[in-house]
């Protein structure tokens, strides 16, 4: 499949095709929460490996998450720090994650907000999207529009000059575990949880 415009790609999107755009970190390839499947078809991903929900503001993670007033305070403080970035929260899911996101029946999930605007300006007119790198399981992640189109042709790839990021190193992961956070990837960013 060639590279397609801006517009293009958010209609795919909408559509629930599979689409791929430049992040903060690794490209993404991207479709819509109920077609996550497409993602574990296209990247011969294993099923015990959930996918992570990526929107265009922090404001839109929160339905997706189910916790206390006092957990939310907690989520919202180390989302201010540093989201938009490179920093992935799992947290325990609310019952709008459809089970395809995450196979084996873990109710967490994923969450992240690229410091990317062209990744923002699609989630912004697309709605969350589930997401993940652009590579088959257990290869290096393909960092240009170019790679994907080829390795990909079932996807829709964003045409672009901008081959973000220069990084080439996927987010920081942490979990809440209930009382506290656990770092389950270390990625592009260190995180220091601090009380303030």
């Amino acid at each position: 499949m060639s590279q397609v415009s801006l517009d293009c790609a958010i209609a795919f999107a909408r559509m629930g095709r599979l689409i791929s755009f430049p992040t903060d970190t690794v490209p993404a390839l991207a479709t819509l929460p109920a077609q996550a499947e497409l993602i574990f078809q296209a990247k011969q991903r294993s099923q015990d490996k959930p996918l992570i929900l990526m929107a265009g503001e922090v404001a839109d993670l929160w339905q997706f998450a189910q916790g206390s007033d006092r957990e939310l305070t907690i989520w919202q403080t180390i989302a201010d720090r540093y989201l938009p970035g490179a920093l992935t929260l799992v947290l325990p899911a609310s019952k709008l994650i459809p089970a395809v996101m995450n196979p084996r029946g873990n109710r967490t999930i994923g969450l992240r907000v690229p410091d990317c605007e062209i990744a923002r300006s699609i989630l912004r007119q697309t709605g969350a999207l589930a997401t993940t790198s652009a590579n088959l399981s257990g290869e290096p992640p393909l960092l240009t529009m170019a790679e994907i189109s080829a390795n990909f042709p079932q996807v829709y790839a964003l045409d672009t000059e901008l081959n973000l990021p220069t990084v080439g190193q996927p987010s920081t992961v942490i979990q809440w575990d209930g009382s506290g956070w656990k770092l389950l990837r270390q990625g592009a960013i260190s995180v220091v949880d601090r009380d303030e």
